[in-house]
């Protein structure tokens, strides 16, 4: 898999850090539970949508785009890190933002990732929950190319072929410092949602026959509607790549179980696993990716049905700034 093929704009220093968290690995008795952090891929504050952007900028540049287009949920970490790719580049951007989560809450419809948004000069348009987003994405397009501007069409969480170009590379970068550190690593461990990082994930590592499984911790979507979403990506990509065989369906693997009543919706194991980190190594989750994401690796733990010899590698996708989203959520967990 030579990256360097496909057109990349360098947005963030590598390799992001990979480190041990020994206090949460003593306070649930094992596996040893280390951390890669792409909450450090600097872009403002960072999260695991900038990988995939180097790779999606890098197009749109080569095919001389002046507009970048995108769409996601109000509080989207994508759309935050989207608009500040965009504003580096002198790009103008528009993003679709969907009212999936029913609520009338300001914190979470103006604080937080919508507040960057703004201040980062995002044009933001409003969709209502259930919208057809991928079509009325493409209709906005269309719209912009109408009105003479150069569109490139980002889909939602950058996941498609070139977005998840990102997590091939990060496949990559993973295995080699666990090389360097003589770390074998049994397991990789993170969110999942709209499906861009597990596929590229899965690609990078099955591309070099690592022999470590991926766990994606749904955030959204049923397992067989997560699993397929993700496997036929997994493929489009190892093509894309040069990945030879393809990628056996044995290869992806999701646990749905830690949704909760939906997307965004903030679940008790989701806070418990948010404080747990915040008190016993100073890293910040975020409510909806992150957070489910350590929460479901906490409770297959402590099920045992991840072993305690085990090494367990957790990716943070990052989305902390989600938090003050949340705000009036945390305020009663933590008093509670």
């Amino acid at each position: 898999m030579h990256l360097a093929r496909f057109p990349r704009l360098r947005l963030f220093p590598a390799p992001t850090p990979l480190e041990p968290l020994p206090n949460l690995t003593k306070h649930l008795g094992g596996p040893q539970i280390w951390i890669k952090r792409d909450d450090c891929t600097v872009v403002a504050t960072g999260g695991n949508k900038v990988r995939k952007l180097e790779f999606l900028a890098g197009e749109a540049l080569a095919l001389g785009a002046d507009h970048l287009i995108t769409q996601g949920a109000v509080q989207s970490n994508h759309v935050r890190q989207t608009a500040a790719v965009a504003a580096r580049l002198g790009m103008k951007f528009t993003a679709l933002l969907e009212h999936r989560i029913d609520t009338n809450d300001r914190d979470y419809l103006n604080s937080g990732n919508v507040l960057l948004d703004r201040l980062m000069g995002a044009a933001l348009e409003y969709r209502p929950g259930g919208t057809d987003m991928q079509a009325a994405l493409e209709a906005k397009t269309d719209e912009l190319r109408a009105a003479g501007q150069t569109p490139y069409m980002i889909p939602g969480g950058g996941s498609n072929r070139v977005g998840a170009l990102g997590y091939v590379g990060c496949a990559q970068e993973l295995m080699q410092q666990a090389d360097e550190m003589g770390l074998k690593i049994d397991r990789v461990v993170h969110a999942t949602g709209s499906s861009g990082t597990q596929a590229g994930l899965v690609v990078g590592l099955e591309g070099v026959n690592s022999g470590v499984r991926v766990l994606g911790i749904g955030v959204r979507a049923p397992k067989d509607r997560q699993e397929a979403n993700v496997h036929k990506l997994a493929e489009a990509t190892a093509d894309y790549c040069g990945v030879k065989g393809g990628i056996a369906r044995s290869a992806v693997e999701a646990n749905c179980d830690y949704v909760g009543a939906g997307y965004g919706i903030p679940t008790p194991g989701m806070a418990e696993a948010v404080t747990m980190l915040a008190r016993l190594e100073g890293v910040l989750l975020d409510p909806v990716y992150s957070g489910k994401g350590m929460a479901g690796l906490i409770d297959l733990i402590r099920k045992g049905e991840i072993g305690k010899q085990e090494t367990v590698v957790f990716i943070h996708t990052g989305g902390a700034v989600g938090l003050y989203g949340y705000n009036g959520f945390f305020e009663q967990a933590l008093a509670g």
